[in-house]
């Protein structure tokens, strides 16, 4: 069950809900504003991992006459939707510490604030390894992003609980609103970088350089069929990669052939990439010679491919 992308997201929406609820009446109870700020993170959590579920139902749906590239940027939307509610739940948490700290605060009961935190770590890092090793599995930026969020949280959940320690040993309230910040500010820092990841393929960036030097070897391997390709470009949704070029084939070559070498090459790029869909603009060389199949290097054979 929790090998499916559907499988993992609902994992995460029942553990971050289970968590929310529980460090939310700790944190009340016991009056700690860092584990009310764990339980603001892990309502946030809840939050992502709803859309996350979401996007990966929607983006699992084939192309359309409505969708025909797929909806495979409903996931990089709902990475950028992700990291803006970090955002705000680092907001939240620094209005609330700085609060604290301007009006102190009494000492906190913190053996229960313990319990709760010790059982957020255990439960996020098996939900976090599982989303990331179907995340990584099936591409899929919904899910990396949550399983980013989790991960942050394991970290923020660790500082809180070292935080109440220091506050049981040393009778140091200060101390519980300075481990909110500091969970804050790696809140922080795990949004700007799913911010990046998610945004950059709205625009329609082109692969990594090595996913592009991918392509050209694969293209190459065709070189006693082809005599050349250019205007390659590349660009990915979601999990989708996305290729566009032109292949030069040789002038007296068949529609028949030529088709024939364009399914070759779909068939190839989608053991080299993954979940591919290729677009070939072929036209013939424009040297008709006798000896032809191929024989020349003509520019362009060989030509790294640009984004």
């Amino acid at each position: 069950m929790f090998t499916s992308k559907k499988g993992v997201a609902a994992l995460s929406v029942a553990s971050n809900t289970l968590l929310t609820l529980a460090k939310l009446v700790v944190g009340l109870t016991i009056g700690s504003v860092s584990v009310v700020a764990e339980a603001i993170h892990s309502g946030v959590d809840l939050l992502a991992a709803v859309i996350a579920l979401f996007a990966v139902s929607r983006s699992a749906r084939p192309p359309d006459d409505e969708y025909p590239f797929g909806r495979g940027k409903i996931e990089n939307v709902s990475g950028t939707v992700e990291a803006l509610l970090i955002f705000l739940a680092a907001g939240l948490i620094v209005s609330e510490a700085v609060n604290k700290l301007l009006h102190p605060p009494e000492l906190p009961q913190v053996d229960l604030g313990l319990v709760v935190m010790a059982l957020s770590v255990v439960v996020n890092l098996f939900v976090s390894r599982r989303l990331f090793a179907v995340a990584r599995r099936t591409e899929s930026v919904a899910l990396e992003a949550d399983a980013y969020h989790l991960t942050t949280d394991v970290l923020t959940s660790l500082g809180v609980f070292v935080g109440l320690i220091l506050v049981r040993l040393t009778g140091f309230a200060y101390l519980d609103p300075i481990a909110a910040l500091l969970v804050a500010g790696l809140i922080v820092r795990t949004a700007w970088e799913i911010t990046r990841r998610s945004f950059l393929d709205l625009l329609d960036r082109g692969l990594p350089a090595e996913e592009r030097r991918l392509v050209a070897r694969v293209i190459q391997q065709h070189g006693d069929r082809l005599v050349g390709f250019h205007e390659v470009r590349t660009r990915k949704a979601g999990g989708e990669r996305h290729v566009d070029l032109h292949l030069v084939v040789a002038a007296r070559a068949t529609v028949e052939e030529a088709h024939a070498l364009c399914d070759h090459l779909e068939r190839d790029l989608h053991r080299a990439l993954g979940r591919c869909t290729l677009n070939i603009h072929t036209e013939p060389c424009r040297q008709d010679c006798a000896d032809c199949p191929v024989k020349c290097s003509l520019p362009g054979r060989g030509d790294e491919p640009a984004a």
